[in-house]
């Protein structure tokens, strides 16, 4: 069962809500769930062709998908099964939440350079997460118009707000942590 590659997961539940191709479904994780996952093309079409041969999804082929190159696109469509896999491993109380952000790795090690250097690595993690909450806050805009809609935009809604509070703690965080590290 693929729930153990979590990105065969990403990918079935990018699926359960359109047909997509590689390229769409790298798209959709940049521009939506970056906040939260990534994954890069090297894990996204070894999955893909993973997930075909259990069954998981299908091949959708022809001309309906030339581009002006001519050259084939591929999309792919969940299948029953799937979904039912999908739903599985939703509904799994097992769970696994790493987090790993390298500016906090620098600042545990921070010791081996000057001040300096560890503020500027917060002044930068802190502009990083600054654009990220604005973004995350004209998601927030525009579900807020569409949360009663359909039943998936509360659960955008929901990531979204997890998003908006965890950021906002993290400002807070470097803040506080540029002053401690400034005053000697």
């Amino acid at each position: 069962m693929p729930k153990d590659r979590k990105i065969d997961m990403v990918v079935l539940g990018l699926l359960s809500h359109e047909d997509l191709t590689g390229y769409d479904i790298k798209k959709r994780i940049d521009d939506d769930i970056r906040f939260f996952w990534k994954a890069s093309y090297g894990s996204i079409y070894p999955s893909l062709s993973e997930l075909v041969k259990l069954g998981l999804i299908e091949k959708l082929e022809g001309d309906d998908f030339k581009t002006e190159s001519k050259r084939e696109k591929v999309k792919y469509r969940i299948t029953e099964s799937g979904r039912e896999a999908l739903e599985e491993w939703v509904s799994d109380i097992k769970v696994t939440n790493d987090i790993k952000y390298e500016t906090l790795l620098k600042l545990f090690f921070g010791g081996a350079a000057k001040p300096e250097v560890t503020v500027r690595n917060i002044e930068i993690f802190e502009d990083d997460i600054k654009r990220d909450l604005y973004l995350l806050k004209s998601y927030r805009d525009i579900l807020d118009q569409a949360i009663n809609v359909d039943i998936d935009h509360k659960y955008y809604y929901l990531t979204v707000l997890f998003g908006i509070e965890t950021y906002e703690g993290y400002i807070r965080w470097c803040t506080k942590a540029k002053e401690m590290l400034k005053n000697k």
